[in-house]
């Protein structure tokens, strides 16, 4: 019953936080203006800048925000036991990670749908554009030489998950291609497609479904003996290079939609088995005995857990998405502050979104130390129940660390739940391993957009149109070497290119192969909860001196500043000079690359705090004119700027 109560608790805090904080934030502070002009209006190129209701700009972005962030790191988390993950995601969320996410949606939608990295050009200084970039493109070809490998992994221990994921994708193109031209209503089609899921997923082994999923996947839990890890990442960063480039009404705004169904209509079926195991147990563990008691088996606190870090910093490190991820700060800024289509619709995304993904954060804490308990699988093939079967996973922290592991206690706890109805155990695994895979696509297609925004804006940067036509009376006879990065298609290749060459590395002493490659996103993956954090503290350091320079309070956003900037250098540098830290064991990339973040985010901090005592109460640079083609609405005394 405790189980229980939490998720309930839970979900009316977060019911309470969005009516009562968020709607001051979006009232008091910001000053939505249903009648205010908005970059997808303004801007409107029917393909990045494009009006949309809010329900499916809702679905877009938390489907992007969400992936497996909110999955992967609350299922390492409560290695340190449950309590502090469970606070730290109720209380991050409403207080840091949606104020966040809520912030760089409305000052991006006040300064034409530029991205966070942009506006601190012009809000704080020209440098910090740079510098801030620069991080952005760090961070973005981790999570894109990593989410494939995610989705790869699941595919290869879940392969009924492959054909309901992509039959998603034909699906969406149809739906948004037919409500482009003939405006039909989205819904019903979107509930067509999700049915269309659910029944290639009850009957994955039936004809077509079986043909495609175990030709492509292998045997359930093994891994590469389908399709190879490498050969799922080609695949999918493929994919994203035809998905970004793509009007978002094409494919991104219809899948996502789809997906944020699928997401409530799982997260509902998840409560619902909560709340049938809390009340009679969960599914017998074996045939013609007694139901599991649904308990809580993992302990409150475990502050010194076999070969972990310290919790502080970085328990606050391994939960970001749930709680505040600066990834998110990307997503308001360089996609949904473009298809917003009334300001009024900006509290329902951005700071909503964040809730919900809080929520499933919870249900995510209560699958691991709960649900998990209900049954889990072990190495030789057994059944595990009650606290065996939480040791089995987060014995030690090498246990806990694997993604396989991490991914497995998540999917098998939430699994127990859905069993605890009935269901089989086989349409519960299969349906939670969609969810895993369907998320951590949106987010892989959703972060090569951003990189591609990214890029071409550091290629204006160095290489502006006005050098090209300048060089052509030079030595360079008017030929620019990068003028085809600050093109959609050259900037997404590029992205692409260069994630699938470090996804290609294998990991330290293994040969290249098939087998082995896919995995090099790995060796830069410990650099990516320390980067993730500080761009988190950096795009708060924009809205402060954004509200700074309009009178407005700040308390409520410096204080998080502070945290979100201390938090990732403090981590960092543990993780650098520790005795067995990346310095020790002579790790040359993670050194090189984290002493340049943590440089960086000085010279930021630096010129923040120059900046400071002159930004206040004075606005920033104008934005220049639009063309008289664009609809245009005079700046006002908050500083809009569309």
């Amino acid at each position: 019953m405790q189980t229980l109560l939490i998720a309930l608790a839970a979900g009316v805090l977060y019911v309470v936080a969005y009516n009562t904080y968020g709607k001051w934030l979006a009232g008091t502070i910001f000053k939505l203006d249903a009648k205010a002009t908005v970059p997808s209006v303004a801007l409107n190129d029917n393909k990045d800048y494009v009006p949309t209701s809010k329900g499916i700009i809702f679905g877009h972005h938390f489907t992007s925000i969400a992936g497996t962030g909110p999955i992967v790191g609350p299922a390492l988390a409560v290695i340190w036991g449950w309590v502090p993950a469970l606070l730290w995601v109720l209380f991050g969320s409403i207080l840091i990670g949606a104020v966040h996410d809520f912030g760089s949606l409305v000052v991006s939608m006040r300064n034409r749908g530029q991205t966070v990295g942009d506006i601190a050009g012009r809000i704080l200084t020209k440098r910090t554009r740079l510098l801030f970039l620069s991080i952005l493109f760090m961070a973005l070809t981790i999570v894109l030489a990593i989410f494939g490998l995610v989705i790869a992994n699941v595919f290869d221990l879940y392969p009924s998950s492959i054909f309901p994921c992509l039959v998603q994708i034909p699906i969406a193109i149809f739906i948004g291609v037919s409500l482009h031209r003939k405006g039909v209503n989205i819904l019903i089609p979107s509930i067509i497609a999700l049915a269309t899921m659910y029944l290639s997923i009850i009957f994955a082994d039936w004809g077509i479904f079986h043909a495609v999923n175990y030709s492509l996947g292998g045997e359930p839990g093994m891994l590469n003996d389908g399709l190879s890890l490498f050969g799922w990442v080609l695949v999918l960063l493929i994919y994203s290079y035809v998905a970004s480039v793509l009007p978002v009404w094409m494919l991104l705004q219809p899948r996502d939609f789809i997906n944020s169904l699928q997401l409530l209509s799982a997260l509902a079926l998840v409560v619902i088995g909560l709340a049938v195991a809390a009340l009679v147990g969960g599914a017998p563990v074996l045939a013609g005995t007694s139901r599991v008691s649904l308990e809580i088996v993992a302990p409150a606190f475990r502050w010194a857990p076999e070969g972990a870090p310290w919790i502080f910093p970085f328990l606050f490190i391994t939960i970001a998405c749930g709680a505040v991820s600066g990834f998110h700060c990307l997503v308001s800024s360089g996609t949904s502050s473009k298809q917003i289509k009334s300001e009024k619709d900006a509290q329902f995304v951005g700071y909503g979104s964040m809730l919900t993904e809080g929520f499933l954060a919870t249900l995510v804490i209560l699958a691991c130390v709960a649900g998990i308990g209900l049954g889990a699988a072990s190495i030789d093939g057994g059944i595990l129940v009650g606290d065996a079967a939480y040791e089995a996973r987060y014995s030690s922290w090498s246990t806990a660390q694997g993604l396989g592991a991490k991914i497995g206690a998540f999917i098998e706890g939430s699994a127990n739940f859905l069993r605890a109805m009935g269901l089989p155990v086989s349409f519960a695994i299969a349906l939670m391993s969609v969810f895993v895979a369907s998320f951590a696509a949106t987010t892989l297609d959703t972060a090569c957009r951003l990189q591609r925004y990214v890029i071409q804006e550091l290629a204006s940067t160095f290489f502006p149109k006005s050098y090209e036509q300048e060089s052509e009376a030079s030595q360079l006879g008017g030929w620019n070497p990068v003028a085809w990065l600050r093109g959609k298609h050259g900037a997404t290749i590029f992205a692409i290119l260069t994630a699938g060459f470090i996804a290609s590395i294998p990991l330290p002493g293994s040969p290249w192969g098939w087998d082995s490659a896919g995995k090099g996103g790995l060796i830069l993956w410990p650099l990516f909860g320390a980067t993730n954090q500080l761009l988190g503290g950096l795009a708060f350091l924009v809205i402060t001196f954004w509200m700074w320079r309009r009178n407005l309070p700040v308390f409520f956003v410096a204080i998080p500043t502070v945290f979100m900037l201390l938090l990732p250098g403090i981590a960092m540098c543990i993780e650098l000079f520790k005795p067995n830290g990346w310095l020790a064991l002579r790790q040359w990339h993670l050194v090189i690359i984290g002493l340049a973040t943590m440089g960086l985010e000085i010279w930021m901090i630096g010129e923040a705090l120059i900046s400071w005592p002159k930004a206040k109460g004075v606005l920033e640079p104008a934005l220049p004119s639009l063309p008289s083609t664009a609809v245009l609405e005079p700046q006002s005394k908050e500083g809009r700027s569309c």
